[in-house]
């Protein structure tokens, strides 16, 4: 089916202006707003519906609310760091001239204090993440550069070791210290399975059913 003439000569005009060179810098921001947005609904809602109905307690409604916000709030907040991310990139860039490695690390570092700095859920998971893929990518990047000698073994197995002696400790002892939601996995983990009635709660249900 064809499009109307009018359609056809305004999608004529924005095609022709997206292949613009001089507002490319503006344009990849938008784009880069758009994509934070999408990937953000992408990765939370599935994990927020998992989670949510896993380990939260109330109504459907509730539930179904809390997905919603941890959604909005991870997509909306992508997405705006992304947008000031590009955005301050193409300015240091514009205004020097030429494109420096620090201008990726400034820009970030402005656009984390003002989109991550507040100190909640969504954001704490989300710096976490990158947290334990920084280190990983700062230790290979020594190896690469020679500050760091090259491993004559695996080091992975010691590595996996250090860090399951210390979740566990942390869990047994200093449990406030972890996140809330890691406290809600290891706590179905370690402590729920230590607990049974019958039959019921040992293999079909984590906890009995309250008696009618």
């Amino acid at each position: 089916m064809a499009l109307p003439p009018q359609l056809q000569a305004l999608l004529l005009a924005v095609n022709t202006l997206l292949r613009k060179r001089r507002y490319h810098a503006a344009l990849a921001m938008l784009k880069g707003f758009r994509n934070g947005v999408v990937y953000g609904v992408k990765i939370r809602a599935p994990h927020a519906l998992v989670m949510t109905f896993l380990f939260r307690s109330g109504s459907l409604q509730d539930k179904l609310r809390a997905i919603l916000q941890a959604t909005y709030t991870h997509a909306r907040n992508l997405a705006c760091f992304v947008f000031t991310y590009k955005g301050l990139c193409a300015l240091q860039s514009h205004a020097q001239g030429k494109t420096y490695q620090v201008h990726s690390f400034l820009a970030a570092f402005i656009g984390g204090f003002l989109v991550f700095g507040e100190n909640n859920n969504i954001n704490s998971q989300i710096n976490m993440y990158l947290l334990s893929r920084i280190l990983f990518a700062l230790c290979r990047l020594g190896v690469e550069k020679g500050y760091i000698p090259e491993p004559r073994w695996d080091p992975f197995p010691l590595f996996t070791a250090v860090v399951w002696g210390l979740v566990l400790w942390l869990f047994e002892y200093h449990r406030p210290t972890l996140q809330p939601s890691l406290q809600s996995s290891m706590t179905y983990l370690y402590e729920d399975s230590n607990i049974w009635h019958d039959i019921s709660d040992f293999l079909i249900y984590n906890k009995s059913r309250p008696a009618k």
